[in-house]
């Protein structure tokens, strides 16, 4: 049977070098069953779980069918959250890229309506939205849906969960009989096969199997890690642990490629494998692995189906898939043959949800793991030396070697303990030894306060604006600096936190690291502006200005504006009237009025006072359009 791919699903030119740009090689089970049907003009109910690729399963066909040339609404996708309103929408957006023309706009509650009325009048080809906010559209008369080809239902059943079901059903009985309708569930409750058979008597039904997971041998884990940290963190997980074999994998095969060059130039031995190659050189990457000459194969899901190697010990997963399946097939390469296996999820903060549907399909718990830090990786480098040195030793065969060092020692003026460290050195010249000295005391993270000065013994005291009213918690200043400049926790000493300002003392060495890495960071939007503490920081309260700083000035450098002066808190006690006056004591004042008229006695300028009654009528104003018929106004 030929494997399906893009083009033989019958996607247009413009679609199928977009799916090339972004490194698609081949469609998910959901994607092939559906797309043809929905290119054909078909009703679809499809029930698959969420991972399984289903957004870009009624985003392409709507994509291909779609007119940019009209500003018409011509397709509608109800979602249950605003989340997922945003990642769809955000998915026709990558989708289009190859289109002119096209507006996508996202619907949703807990945002300003104004701008979403704006853009719909402005036009949009394709609306993606929540149940409720549509319908408030609807009332509005600014959504019009006449011209509505397409209409999609995504994860009805949570739509049903959460009390839509009847705005759905409202949204499509307003729709015109001629839309074509595709609806989206993981699961199928009697309600909503009941919309299903009222307004898609016809259907066609796709359901794509829920195969369960079976991985006793497999230990599962995830890092928390930005974009711009992953290869650092990859990088670091590889030099720290052993392995026989790893499989990395990536979503693209541009990925692929590019990660497979940027390990080799730090030093290992990785080879790529993805669909851009031919079975032999496939064939041959795999052979290279399972003889020892490649540790490290960054592949494609295409390109590591049905790979069998037992020397995997780790599968790490630098992009999260898609699909909730390919993840099962991706781990199930590592733990063969009744062998232990490690499985290592990169998490970026988007993808949590991602990463929750993963553990409710495996029915598995991932564990979280901590960040390694340059330290960790320091002193398994030392450890990795000594290993190396005692394995030479033990092979013996060394009377060469030890009569040329005694040759150097006796020729001096080097020992023969300076003569083994630049051997030991030389040896570790490709990854540097880059151990942080000890301090003579072992420190425990938080330790009692000492000194309130610049700096302690054997450390410097930083100061950042932000305390306990920004929910600052020593584990959030511990975790920035020793993930961000790669120091020990056992290195920070104390943590003060305050109502406005924290201060935190670090290795004086490692000081300008520190400001360097953390000093832009923000923590809940606020600045950090991590700096060296001063002399007077302590006594000083912590100023909470928002304002930037001016020109030319450090910001505890800018001038202060002098407090307001009270009248009786001046240096004389007494206050000048104006500038050069004799100034007068306040009981010199000259006295008020003797007595104040009341209301009755004010002058009448030459008119009679009169009653509200006695008014003459108002002309017309500018503004009366704008009064209710029927209220009287005063």
């Amino acid at each position: 049977m030929a494997e399906t791919t893009f083009a033989s699903l019958g996607l247009r030119d413009s679609l199928l070098q977009t799916l090339t740009a972004l490194g698609y090689e081949a469609p998910t089970p959901v994607q092939g069953r559906t797309i043809p049907s929905l290119l054909a003009g078909r009703d679809v109910i499809g029930q698959a779980q969420t991972g399984t690729g289903k957004t870009a399963a009624f985003a392409l066909p709507i994509l291909q069918k779609i007119d940019p040339e009209s500003r018409n609404t011509q397709a509608l996708v109800l979602t249950p959250t605003r989340e997922l309103a945003m990642q769809v929408a955000e998915a026709f957006h990558t989708y289009a890229a190859g289109m002119k023309g096209l507006a996508v706009l996202p619907v949703y509650g807990g945002a300003p309506i104004v701008h979403q009325l704006k853009r719909l009048e402005r036009g949009v080809q394709i609306v993606v939205g929540t149940p409720g906010r549509l319908i408030d559209v609807l009332d509005r008369k600014s959504l019009r849906l006449d011209a509505i080809q397409m209409v999609v239902l995504d994860e009805a059943d949570e739509m049903l969960k959460m009390g839509f079901i009847d705005d759905v059903e409202k949204i499509l009985s307003s729709m015109p009989s001629t839309r074509q309708i595709a609806l989206f569930s993981a699961t199928m409750p009697p309600e909503v096969l009941r919309i299903a058979k009222k307004h898609m008597p016809d259907a066609e039904r796709i359901e794509i199997e829920h195969k369960t997971m079976t991985a006793p041998m497999i230990e599962q884990r995830f890092l928390n890690v930005s974009e711009a940290q992953k290869l650092e963190a990859l990088t670091q997980i590889l030099e720290l642990e052993e392995y026989d074999a790893v499989l990395i994998f990536r979503r693209t095969k541009n990925g692929a490629a590019e990660l497979a060059e940027r390990l080799e130039g730090r030093g290992f031995a990785a080879e790529a494998m993805h669909g851009d190659m031919k079975q032999n050189e496939r064939e041959a990457v795999i052979r290279r692995l399972r003889a020892g000459q490649v540790e490290i194969v960054v592949a494609t899901d295409v390109a590591a189906r049905g790979l069998d190697v037992e020397q995997i010990s780790h599968v790490i997963n630098y992009d999260i898939p898609y699909d909730v399946e390919a993840y099962v097939h991706r781990i199930g390469r590592t733990g063969r043959a009744g062998r232990t296996g490690l499985a290592t999820l990169f998490i970026t903060p988007r993808e949590r949800r991602m990463m929750r549907e993963i553990e409710k399909y495996t029915k598995t718990s991932i564990k979280p793991m901590k960040m390694p830090t340059q330290a960790d990786v320091a002193a398994r480098r030392v450890t990795q030396l000594k290993e190396t040195i005692r394995k030479a030793i033990g092979e013996g065969d060394l009377d060469l070697h030890l009569q040329l060092v005694e040759q150097l020692a006796e020729e001096g003026p080097h020992d023969m303990a300076e003569i083994a460290a630049a051997l030991a050195r030389m040896a570790s010249s490709t990854r540097p030894l880059a151990v942080a000295k000890e301090p003579e005391v072992a420190a425990a993270p938080f330790r009692p306060p000492v000194s309130r000065q610049e700096s302690i013994e054997g450390g410097t005291r930083l100061r950042m604006d932000v305390g306990k009213r920004d929910g600052v918690r020593p584990a959030d200043v511990v975790g920035s600096i020793a993930n961000e400049a790669g120091i020990a926790g056992r290195d920070i000493g104390p943590i003060d936190i305050r109502d406005d300002v924290t201060f935190v003392t670090v290795p004086s060495e490692s000081a300008d690291l520190v400001i360097e890495k953390v000093s832009r960071a923000r923590f809940r939007g606020r600045s950090v502006n991590l700096r060296k503490a001063g002399p007077g920081d302590d006594a000083m309260p912590a100023r909470r200005d928002r304002s930037p700083a001016r020109p030319g000035y450090a910001r505890d450098e800018r001038p202060r504006p002098r407090p307001p002066v009270r009248r009786d808190e001046s240096e004389s006690g007494v206050r000048a009237t104006r500038p050069f006056a004799k100034p007068y004591a306040r009981d010199d004042r000259p006295p008020r009025a003797a007595k104040p008229y009341a209301r009755d006695d004010r002058p009448s300028r030459g008119a009679k006072p009169y009653s509200r009654d006695d008014k003459p009528p108002r002309k017309g104003g500018a503004f009366d359009k704008f009064k209710k018929p029927g209220k009287k106004r005063f």
